[in-house]
């Protein structure tokens, strides 16, 4: 919606119409908005909320704040791989209308704003959660600009397994915003969160493969091929599997959980499955969505293990 209004507005001007002064601004909030990659953001909020409900009873004031700290630091992230990436996103039709991009936002002014976010969210963590979630959600952020944006994703294609350490962030953010601190249970989350991200991906990239090929970015798809690709995420989707059961084992969660987790597990392996035997870009796409709902369902029923 937010990329709609931009387009709109930029097609206005190359018409020769100057928009009105309101729709000028709507269109820049929504080149703004756009920028802090909102839909990425949701599931990661997500996580962090469910996994403060799992760390124990947090007020509401304690988990807007810590989720308000959190989509500062993701959406600073998200603007200043804006900025980076611009010349890949001229390049691929998914991307070529983003803001910096197509030139609607400068790159400066993408990068003081992506900065400002940042700083915005390591001062607001700081002093209204604690010190530890702000450090934890800061390196969320640094790891995924440089890390991931600037050292791996045009490096290696396995990008987006050492990357995926910064996306797995938020439950250590969430569990150290009610305690104060960190011990097992949290690492598991993180783990879940690290395991997940290469099936999740690697089914979008499946989808991207030609995209990535022509602006040279060495996802596993066009480095290692279609085939490889299919049977990576089958083997990350068993690997995923058995990590939703540690927390089980440790005694973090009970019978609830671990039917749950059998069943959402069994799923995705069985989509995988799917994947390898059929190679169509439909079983992708698939597969793709059930791993954003796959997600959202097991830290939900986190959440209500934890309070059974």
């Amino acid at each position: 919606m937010a990329a709609s209004h931009g387009r709109a507005a930029a097609a206005a001007t190359v018409a020769g119409e100057q928009p009105a002064p309101l729709a000028r601004l709507r269109s820049r909030f929504a080149d703004y908005l756009t920028m802090t990659k909102p839909g990425v953001q949701s599931l990661l909020l997500f996580t962090t909320a469910a996994t403060m409900y799992v760390a124990g009873d947090p007020s509401p004031g304690l988990v807007a704040l810590t989720c308000l700290g959190g989509a500062l630091s993701a959406g600073g992230a998200g603007a200043l791989n804006h900025v980076l990436d611009r010349d890949l996103d001229r390049q691929m039709a998914r991307t070529a209308q983003r803001p910096v991009a197509a030139g609607r936002i400068s790159p400066a002014r993408a990068t003081a704003f992506g900065i400002a976010l940042a700083l915005a969210s390591f001062a607001l963590l700081w002093n209204t959660v604690n010190p530890l979630a702000a450090v934890l959600s800061a390196s969320g952020f640094l790891g995924y600009v440089f890390v991931y944006t600037l050292w791996l994703k045009r490096r290696t294609p396995q990008n987006i397994v050492i990357g995926g350490a910064a996306g797995a962030v938020p439950p250590l953010v969430g569990w150290a915003a009610v305690t104060g601190g960190l011990s097992g249970t949290p690492l598991y989350l993180f783990a879940i969160i690290f395991f997940w991200t290469p099936p999740h991906f690697w089914s979008l990239s499946l989808l991207m493969k030609d995209e990535y090929a022509r602006v040279g970015v060495p996802m596993l798809p066009v480095v290692r091929g279609e085939a490889e690709t299919r049977r990576q995420i089958l083997l990350y989707s068993v690997l995923l599997y058995a990590i939703t059961q540690l927390p089980f084992c440790a005694g973090a969660f009970g019978w609830f959980y671990l039917v749950v987790s059998l069943a959402l597990g069994a799923l995705f392996i069985a989509g995988a499955v799917a994947l390898l035997r059929r190679r169509d870009r439909r079983t992708a796409l698939r597969l793709y969505l059930f791993s954003l709902l796959y997600l959202a369902l097991l830290f939900a029923a986190m959440v209500v293990d934890a309070r059974l």
